[in-house]
């Protein structure tokens, strides 16, 4: 049987999203002190109300959320297949807070790893963000993420898609704009919000399932993001 590790946060109520998005609201629609009654039969159910972003949780960006282009994709349009995918994890946990990752910083993960970037890769980035951050009005404002020329980087390789642990890609402001505008340039999307990622550290390839919603129009959705080992 294959193991699977578990890549996901989970989504609850007031859940930390992006400043930018609404908040994730999940009440009790119904509980089970509400009796239904057909017949002789008397049944109870629950059910939970949710109203979130599609950023909220752990989610895939779509094209359309970053590329300004009337052609760019909604992720109800991206290829499924996008999002099964052989994978690897670079460790950069040692990195400072608020710190943009070199394109040298990157080759020498890449090699601690003894992994290669093959083509249409997902290529996952450990930060230890959650770690440092999660839980902290911190995690909203002082993640680390990749320089400019490192999502340049990443994309010569011919990635798919890239997942941080972080709300954003790059470190707040300026630097996560410049990433998310890379990323409609290059043809490639990212994930946030990842989780778990230390696990996969010195264990080699893997393969990445990460399937999106079906949202109509949808800039993003969230994911149940696996590492699937044989």
């Amino acid at each position: 049987m294959p193991e699977f590790v578990d890549l996901s946060r989970e989504i609850f109520h007031r859940t930390q999203t992006h400043p930018s998005h609404p908040p994730a609201v999940v009440m009790v629609w119904g509980d089970h002190s509400e009796k239904k009654v057909a017949g002789s039969t008397t049944f109870t159910s629950k059910a939970l109300y949710l109203s979130m972003s599609d950023h909220a949780g752990t989610h895939v960006d779509a094209p359309v959320h970053f590329d300004p282009q009337p052609e760019a994709l909604s992720i109800d349009q991206v290829p499924l297949e996008n999002f099964y995918t052989s994978g690897i994890c670079l460790d950069l946990s040692h990195v400072p807070l608020k710190h943009s990752i070199t394109v040298p910083e990157m080759e020498a993960a890449l090699a601690k790893s003894g992994q290669e970037i093959w083509p249409r890769d997902t290529v996952l980035l450990h930060m230890a963000t959650n770690d440092r951050l999660l839980g902290t009005p911190g995690y909203l404002h002082d993640f680390p993420g990749l320089a400019l020329e490192s999502v340049h980087w990443l994309a010569d390789r011919g990635i798919g898609m890239f997942g941080v642990e972080a709300i954003s890609p790059a470190p707040e402001g300026e630097p996560n704009f410049l990433a998310h505008m890379a990323c409609a340039e290059r043809g490639i999307t990212h994930m946030e919000c990842l989780a778990n990622l230390d696990q996969l550290l010195g264990r080699g390839r893997f393969t990445f399932i990460g399937f999106p919603l079906k949202i109509r129009g949808g800039t993003a959705s969230p994911i149940r993001a696996v590492a699937m080992f044989p």
